[in-house]
């Protein structure tokens, strides 16, 4: 068997391990059980591959999409791995157990409702395995942001194995999360390894949303590559994708109640492309494997900081840099609290609270994005990462409170049935037809603001809502939440964030790129006609890392590109004349 260094560069064709790779693997060799936080992009999964191509047996992997088990069958197989999936939409099942009885299997992908059936117990029991990894293992945890019942059920494949050591992956838990995970999954607290969270490569970006059709227009101007707009609903999903695609893009919509078919094919073109944009439901994302998606964009408010964090992860998977941004309004933080008082279980309710008061301090914060994101999990980062929107533009921060005590007022004193245009005509002094009708011109709120505050009035709403401190009933409406009362009694402040003056944009200003290169984009065209010859996205062939290094090195010998990094000896064998030819040619 090779060792794991060995492996790592005759079948990955790196020379070393990344971040905390090497401690994991060193754990899983070792037959210990581990639980492994390593941000999306850090390699997650060469800790579950390596150790599979090094120990003896087949190594189950436990995934909970079936379309992202399709995608890493197909980047392993490239890389001479020998992988299969063994789920309902495979028509090769037989095939597949067949491999696996007969040893001939590195790698085996299922999902978690498929672990726990008699059937597939039977067809285990007598199989050498190397390691049972559970990816996404958050979903185990009830305190995760994605809990899904059938992880719980992994328990009891994971103690009839117990010689068989269990590795457990997640990009995105916070402290109860993690206590959770190693409890339910019977690792030890000494088996965690926490690699860190921060994404260098992203820039983060969060403002206020302002005709989001147009706003993302403006983002798609600055990032060529391809990307994903998340929408709040379906509905949402499919007139962004047609306002999008009508500026020439192309875009292609994804949620839970398209045809199977369609979303099956919209998926595909997603992933082949370079170029495409998926307008879509959260539901899109954790089932699919790839790297290049260059930004990520949010059209609504993310669940939760975890959410936000796991979503944005999806950009920049390759270490290349990538740009994600969230459009946000008040009325995100009024959709959300109504849910949380009326769907979610009671017992439940105060942990989605404070998440969604978690989300008002980062979209409201007038410092670093990246600082607050790594606080939240537990980390104790510099207090500026200079690569997000308020360390690049630092907004102006002033005082809100007395608009706010103003605004409070007026919708007290109105007895909370009204929205902020009404009070903004109360506080105006503005005798409209309706406020005389309702004879506030006599209330002691009529005509206490002056100019400069009735310009604060739409961003002082929007920061009270996020808090908490107003609520708007589904008629628009304002009435108290609980953080109303200290600011009306002037026991806490009201910071408020004002964004920077927009400039003039000109197209491609804020576009994070490299410098232009023919020879990386002779290379990317060969890639793309290889990958649509093979019917592979193209990232399966070789990622724009790798062709970077190769139009910086131009290698002219098999020799020479297998010191590329991300040229293993099955790539090099089957790519190395075509992207050598291309080398010699652009040099001629």
């Amino acid at each position: 068997m090779p060792t794991p260094l060995e492996a790592l560069h005759e079948t990955f064709g790196f020379s070393q391990f990344r971040g905390r790779q090497q401690d994991v693997i060193d754990r899983v060799m070792a037959g210990c059980n581990t639980l492994a936080v390593m941000p999306t992009g850090a390699g997650k999964s060469l800790t579950y591959q390596i150790p599979a191509l090094c120990r003896e047996g087949t190594g189950l992997v436990i995934s909970p999409l079936i379309a992202l088990m399709h995608d890493q069958v197909r980047s392993a197989e490239a890389a001479g791995i020998r992988a299969a999936a063994l789920t309902s939409a495979d028509d090769n099942r037989f095939e597949t157990m067949d491999r696996l009885r007969a040893g001939q299997l590195d790698l085996l992908y299922v999902a978690p409702e498929r672990v726990s059936t008699e059937g597939f117990r039977r067809l285990i029991d007598q199989t050498p395995l190397a390691l049972i990894a559970i990816d996404e293992a958050h979903c185990v945890s009830e305190w995760g942001h994605d809990f899904r019942p059938d992880y719980r059920l992994l328990r009891g494949l994971l103690e009839e194995r117990p010689e068989v050591p269990r590795l457990a992956l997640t990009a995105t838990a916070d402290h109860h999360t993690r206590e959770d995970i190693l409890a339910q999954l019977g690792i030890e607290p000494d088996g965690l390894i926490l690699a860190g969270f921060d994404r260098e490569n992203l820039r983060y970006g969060i403002t206020t949303r302002d005709g989001v059709a147009k706003q993302l227009m403006a983002l798609l101007d600055d990032n060529p590559g391809s990307g994903i707009v998340y929408a709040p609903t379906r509905d949402a999903t499919e007139k962004l994708a047609a306002q999008l695609g009508a500026g020439g893009r192309p875009t292609r919509a994804y949620h839970a109640g398209l045809d199977p078919q369609i979303r099956a094919a919209n998926q595909r073109a997603f992933v082949a492309s370079e170029d495409m944009v998926m307008v879509a439901t959260v539901a899109f994302g954790m089932g699919i494997d790839k790297p290049d998606v260059r930004f990520v964009a949010h059209a609504g408010l993310p669940k939760s900081i975890e959410a936000y964090y796991q979503e944005t992860g999806r950009a920049g998977r390759d270490g290349e840099p990538a740009v994600t941004q969230l459009f946000w309004g008040a009325d995100d933080f009024a959709r959300a609290r109504r849910r949380i008082e009326t769907d979610v279980e009671e017992g439940r309710r105060p942990g989605e609270r404070q998440r969604l008061n978690a989300m008002a301090m980062l979209v409201e914060a007038p410092g670093c994005r990246r600082a607050i994101l790594l606080r939240h999990f537990g980390e104790t980062p510099p207090p500026a990462c200079g690569n997000c929107d308020n360390c690049l533009n630092p907004p102006t921060g002033i005082d809100g409170t007395v608009v706010a005590q103003k605004l409070l007022s007026a919708a007290f004193r109105t007895e909370m049935r009204y929205g902020v245009t009404h009070l903004t005509d109360v506080l105006a002094g503005r005798e409209t037809e309706r406020v005389l009708m309702l004879g506030h011109n006599r209330l002691s709120v009529f005509g206490i603001a002056d100019e400069a505050e009735l310009k604060l009035i739409k961003p002082v709403a929007r920061a009270l809502l996020a808090r908490d401190a107003l609520r708007a009933d589904d008629y628009g409406g304002l009435s108290f939440g609980p953080g109303a009362r200290p600011i009306l009694k002037g026991e806490e402040r009201l910071p408020l964030v004002l964004p920077p003056e927009r400039a003039r944009r000109r197209k491609g200003k804020e576009r994070v790129d490299y410098p232009h290169d023919p020879l990386f984009d002779a290379l990317r065209t060969l890639r793309r006609d290889l990958a649509r010859a093979q019917g592979v996205p193209p990232y399966v062939v070789f990622n724009d890392a790798t062709l970077r290094e190769m139009a910086t090195i131009r290698p002219d010998s098999l020799a020479g590109l297998a010191q590329v990094s991300g040229v293993g000896a099955k790539k090099l064998e089957t790519y190395g004349e075509d992207f050598l030819a291309a080398i010699r040619a652009f040099e001629d």
